[in-house]
C-alpha cells in the first residue's frame, strides 16, 4: 500500500472522494484529521463526478499520480467494473467504497461493513452474539452490511423492504451464512423484541410519512440510522417518539469506515475516537 515513507520529501500524495452530489462531504475534513494524527503527508479532495463521466475522472485521477479514492453515492455498484482486483467483501457487498492504485492496477473494497461493526461494537459497546436484529430497506447499503453483521452470529435477521422481493433476493444470497429472514413494512414479526434495528433506507428524509413498523420497537431497543445529519434523521425522531432505548445517527460509521479506507492507503489505522470528539459528533 502507499505509504509516506516511500515518497519523495517533496511529493504530498493525493486521496479523494467522487460522488454526485459531493458538497456535503465530512470525509476531507476526518481524512485531514487522521493524517494529521498519524503524521501522515496528503491532501484530500472532494471530486464531484457524475454516473456518465465515472471511468474517465477515475482514470484521470489514476494517470495523474493520485494515490487512491473513497466512491460514493450513486457511484459505489458502478465502479466494481472499473476495478482489476476486488476484495472478498466488496464481492458480497456488490459495491466498492474504496479504490487503491497500486502499479498501475486498480483494487477495489468495501470499508462499510467493517466500519459499521467497529461503530456498534467498539463505540457504543453493542453485543450482537445472539442478538435479534431487523435492518429496514433491501438496497445497496442493506447489501453491504448483512455478511459482517450475520458473522457476529445473530439469533435472527430479518430485512424489511416495501416491496418484499428484493428482501427475498437478499434472504437467497445470504441464507448460507445465517439466520436471515425477509418481510415487508406492514408485517413485521415482533414475537420477540429486537434488539437492534438499522435504518437503510431514505425515508422520511424527503418529508413524506416513513413506514416504520412501531410495533417492532420496545424499551430495550437500539435504533441506528445509516444516514446522519447535523439534526435528528426522521428516523431518528421516528424510534425515540416509539419509546427506543437509545437511537443514533451514523456518524460513527463514516468515521469507522474512513479510518479503514487510510489504513488500506496508508499502512496505518488512526484512533477514531478524538476524531469523533474533535468532529463533536461522538454518538
Amino acid at each position: 500500500m502507499s505509504n509516506a515513507t516511500t515518497s519523495d520529501a517533496t511529493t504530498i500524495d493525493r486521496y479523494g472522494v467522487m460522488g454526485y452530489p459531493v458538497s456535503h462531504s465530512r470525509s476531507p475534513l476526518i481524512h485531514k484529521l487522521f493524517a494529521l494524527q498519524t503524521e501522515q503527508k496528503l491532501q484530500y479532495e472532494l471530486l464531484q463526478v457524475t454516473p456518465e463521466n465515472l471511468e474517465t475522472a477515475i482514470r484521470q485521477f489514476q494517470r495523474t499520480g493520485g494515490k487512491g479514492l473513497n466512491i460514493t453515492v450513486p457511484h459505489k455498484g458502478a465502479v466494481t467494473r472499473l476495478v482489476d482486483q476486488v476484495s472478498e467483501r466488496a464481492t458480497t457487498a456488490g459495491a466498492v467504497n474504496t479504490l487503491a492504485f497500486q502499479g498501475g492496477r486498480i483494487i477495489g473494497d468495501n470499508t462499510d461493513g467493517i466500519g459499521l461493526l467497529r461503530d456498534l461494537v467498539v463505540n457504543l459497546g453493542l453485543a450482537l452474539e445472539g442478538a435479534n436484529i431487523l435492518i429496514l430497506g433491501a438496497g445497496g447499503a442493506t447489501r453491504g452490511i448483512i455478511g459482517p453483521l450475520l458473522e457476529m452470529q445473530p439469533s435472527s435477521l430479518c430485512i424489511a423492504n416495501r416491496t418484499v422481493d428484493k428482501a427475498e433476493a437478499l434472504v437467497e444470497k445470504f441464507s448460507e451464512s445465517g439466520p436471515v429472514s425477509a418481510s415487508q413494512f406492514s408485517v413485521v414479526p415482533t414475537t420477540e423484541a429486537y434488539d437492534l434495528i438499522i435504518n437503510a433506507t431514505s425515508a422520511g428524509l424527503k418529508g413524506e410519512a416513513p413506514p416504520y413498523p412501531a410495533a417492532a420497537i420496545s424499551a430495550t431497543t437500539f435504533c441506528y440510522d445509516l444516514s446522519y445529519g447535523l439534526k435528528p434523521t426522521p428516523f431518528s425522531v421516528w424510534a425515540r417518539d416509539n419509546g427506543a432505548a437509545r437511537s443514533v445517527m451514523g456518524w460513527g460509521m463514516l468515521v469507522e469506515q474512513a479510518a479503514e479506507s487510510f489504513n488500506i492507503w496508508r499502512g496505518v489505522r488512526p484512533d477514531t475516537a478524538p476524531v469523533l470528539r474533535q468532529m463533536s459528533i461522538a454518538a
